[in-house]
C-alpha cells in the first residue's frame, strides 16, 4: 500500500534537515569574517564543521531522548550505604551529551587558549538544542575560570583553574554561580547569606545562608555572594567565594533543598540550597565580591545568554523553513503562500540581527580582554552587554513561537520537532542573569553615571559608514531612528529625581529603539561587506528590520514596496522562488 503523500511530504522534510548545523547557516560564518578577520575564521572552520556535525548528529538526539523521557535531575542525598552525598542523578544520555560538548575544547578559551570568537560559535551551534542541560553549566564553567584568571591569587589558581578548563569531561569540574535568594531576587543587594572567617584555615570563610535559584546544583565548585560579618547592607558590603561542593571527599556544609520543577531547561539541575557553615575562599578582594560577580559572572553570562538565544532563533528558523518547503495544504506548499513567507522573511531577519550584535559584542569582549578596548569600546560593552541580552531573549520567545505557529498543530507536538522545546528555553534564558526590567534599570543607572549615549551613537554610525551608499534610504531610517533615542536619552537625564520612577518605563522603549538602530546598522554594513551574490537579500532583510522596529507607525499594508521586500529577503534562504520542493512522483 502506497504511503499517504502527507506523510512522504513529512519523510522528505526530515531527510533534509541539516546534519553540520555550521554548514547551514554561512551568514555566521560571514558575520565572523568581518569581525575577526578571514584567517582566523579559516583557521577555525574545521572545528566549527566537526563540532556542527556533533551537534546534529549526537548531542540533539541524547537531549531529545532525555526530554522524550521526561527522565530529568534528581537528587540523591544518600548512597546506597547511607553516606551523605548530595548528588544529582542524570539520564545516561546526559553525560554521553556532556562528554561531546565538552570535547570541543570551549571552557579553555576562558584562559586565553582560543579566541572568544570561536568560543562563541561553538555556543552559537550548542544552542541550537535549546540549553540541553549543558549549555548553562558550560556558561557558568566559563565564568568562574575568567573570574579565577582575571582576580583568583595563585593559589586558587593552582588549585582549580585547570579543571575547569578541562575539555575532558569525565576529568573536567564543572561551575556554578549562586547570587540569588528568596528575599531578594534580581535584588543582589539584599542577600542576607554570612561570611565569617575560619579561624583554622588561613584566608577560608565559613558561609551560613540559603540560596534561591542554584542552577548547575551538580557543579564541583559553587561561587556564592554573601555577606561578611559586620559589612556593610547592599551590594558593596557584599565578597564573592569560591565554595567547593566537597572538602576531604564529604559534602562541604551545605544540603539541596530541593530541584525546582521548570518550565524550560528541564534537563538542567536548578536547586534551592542551604549552606551551613561551607568552606569558602574569597575571589579578589572581598570589599569587591559584587563587581567580581557582576564583571566576570554576570557580564560572561549576559554575553553567552544572547549567544544561546541567537542560537535557538537559527534553530528554529531551520525548522520552520524546511517545513513550510515540503508540507502541503489547500492544494500547495504552504511556503507559496505570501502570508507564510512574510513570518519566514521576519523570523529570518530578526535571527540575523540577533547573530551580527552578537559578535559585535563578541568583539569587544575579546578586545576587552586583550586590552585593546578603546574607552569608547569600554562604553559601548557597557551597554550593549545588557541591553543585548535584553533585547535577544524577547526575540528568541517570539521568533521559536512564529516557528510553532507555521508547524500548526504540529508544532506543538514534543516529539515532532524540537520547537516546543526551545520556546520553553527560551522563556527561562530572558529571566536568567537579570530580568527585561532589571535589565533595563541598570543601562538607565549606567547612562546616568558614564558616558554611554554618545559611543553607541558614534559605533552605530561607523557601522553605517561600512554600509556606505549601499544602505540607500534605510540607512536614512536607521539615523533617523538614532536621533530620536538619543533625544529621549537626553530628556531622560534631564527629569527630575521625582519622575525618575515613571521614567523608568519610557527608557526601557528607548533602548530597545537604541539597541534594534545598532542591529539594523549592523545588518546594513554586513549586505555591503559580505558575498556580492547576497548582498541583495541581506539588504532586503535589514530594509524590512528598519521598517519593522525603527519607522514609527509602519503599516505594511500601505508600503508598496512590502511584498517585493519579503520576496527578496528570502533570497537564499531555502526558500526558492517557487516557494516549495517539488513532490516525488510516487507521491501524487
Amino acid at each position: 500500500m502506497a504511503a499517504w503523500p502527507g506523510r512522504e511530504d513529512l519523510d522528505a522534510w526530515r531527510s533534509e534537515l541539516a546534519d553540520d548545523w555550521y554548514a547551514a547557516t554561512p551568514y555566521l560564518a560571514q558575520v565572523l569574517r568581518r569581525r575577526a578577520g578571514a584567517a582566523r575564521v579559516e583557521a577555525m572552520a574545521g572545528r566549527l564543521s566537526a563540532f556542527g556535525r556533533t551537534m546534529a548528529r549526537d548531542v540533539e538526539p541524547a537531549v531529545a531522548e532525555v526530554e522524550r523521557r521526561r527522565d530529568l535531575p534528581a537528587v540523591a542525598a544518600f548512597d546506597g550505604l547511607g553516606h551523605h552525598v548530595e548528588e544529582v542523578a542524570f539520564h545516561p544520555a546526559h553525560r554521553a551529551a556532556g562528554r561531546a560538548v565538552w570535547a570541543s575544547g570551549l571552557p579553555s578559551a576562558a584562559r586565553g587558549d582560543r579566541g572568544f570568537h570561536e568560543a562563541a560559535a561553538l555556543f552559537y551551534l550548542l544552542s541550537h538544542a535549546g540549553e540541553g542541560g549543558h549549555a548553562c553549566p558550560l556558561v557558568c564553567t566559563f565564568g568562574l575560570a575568567r573570574a579565577l584568571v582575571h582576580r583568583g591569587s595563585d593559589e586558587l589558581q593552582e588549585r582549580y583553574l585547570g579543571p575547569l578548563v578541562e575539555s575532558d569531561y569525565d576529568r573536567a569540574w564543572r561551575g556554578s554561580q549562586f547570587l540569588t535568594e528568596v528575599q531578594g531576587g534580581s535584588d543582589v543587594g539584599a542577600n542576607a547569606t554570612i561570611a565569617v572567617p575560619d579561624g583554622t584555615v588561613p584566608g577560608a570563610w565559613r558561609l551560613t545562608g540559603e540560596k534561591w535559584f542554584c542552577s548547575v546544583a551538580d557543579a564541583d565548585l559553587f561561587a556564592v555572594t554573601a555577606r561578611p560579618d559586620g559589612a556593610p547592607g547592599g551590594t558593596r558590603g557584599l565578597g564573592c567565594f569560591l565554595v567547593p561542593r566537597l572538602v576531604d571527599g564529604v559534602p562541604n556544609g551545605f544540603r539541596i533543598r530541593r530541584l525546582k520543577d521548570k518550565l524550560g531547561t528541564r534537563a538542567l539541575a536548578s536547586a534551592e540550597i542551604d549552606f551551613t557553615g561551607a568552606l569558602g575562599w574569597p575571589i579578589g578582594p572581598i570589599e569587591e565580591g559584587f563587581h567580581t560577580a557582576v564583571d566576570e559572572l554576570l557580564n560572561t553570562s549576559r554575553w553567552m545568554n544572547a549567544l544561546g538565544s541567537t542560537g535557538i532563533m537559527r534553530r528554529a528558523v531551520l525548522e520552520a523553513t524546511g517545513f513550510a518547503r515540503h508540507r502541503r495544504a489547500f492544494g500547495s506548499a504552504i511556503a507559496r503562500y505570501p502570508i507564510v513567507r512574510e513570518q519566514l522573511a521576519v523570523i529570518t531577519a530578526e535571527e540575523r540581527a540577533a547573530l551580527s550584535s552578537t559578535i559585535l559584542l563578541t568583539d569587544l569582549v575579546e578586545r576587552l580582554e586583550t586590552g585593546e578596548a578603546t574607552a569608547a569600546e569600554h562604553a559601548v560593552h557597557r551597554f550593549l552587554v545588557n541591553a543585548n541580552k535584553y533585547v535577544t531573549s524577547l526575540a528568541a520567545t517570539d521568533v521559536v513561537h512564529r516557528a510553532i505557529e507555521l508547524l500548526g498543530g504540529n508544532g506543538t507536538i514534543e516529539d515532532f520537532s524540537p520547537l516546543p522545546r526551545l520556546y520553553r528555553d527560551a522563556i527561562v534564558f530572558e529571566s536568567w542573569e537579570g530580568t527585561h526590567n532589571v535589565l533595563c534599570a541598570q543601562v538607565r543607572r549606567d547612562v546616568a553615571r558614564f558616558d554611554l549615549v554618545g559611543p553607541m551613537v558614534e559605533r552605530v554610525h561607523e557601522e553605517l559608514a561600512t554600509a556606505g551608499e549601499a544602505a540607500g534610504p534605510d540607512g536614512a531610517r536607521v539615523e533617523a531612528a538614532l536621533a530620536r533615542a538619543a533625544a529621549r536619552l537626553s530628556a531622560d537625564a534631564a527629569r527630575p529625581v521625582e519622575e525618575a520612577a515613571a521614567g523608568a518605563a519610557h527608557f526601557r522603549r528607548t533602548l530597545d529603539l537604541l539597541t534594534r538602530a545598532l542591529q539594523a546598522a549592523c545588518l546594513l554594513a554586513d549586505a555591503a561587506t559580505g558575498p556580492a551574490a547576497d548582498a541583495e537579500g541581506q539588504r532586503a532583510l535589514a530594509g524590512l528590520f528598519v521598517r519593522r522596529h525603527l519607522v514609527p507607525g509602519h503599516d505594511p499594508e500601505d508600503d508598496p514596496d512590502w511584498p517585493s521586500l519579503v520576496e527578496r529577503s528570502l533570497a537564499g534562504t531555502g526558500v526558492d522562488a517557487a516557494g516549495c520542493a517539488p513532490r516525488s512522483s510516487s507521491g501524487g
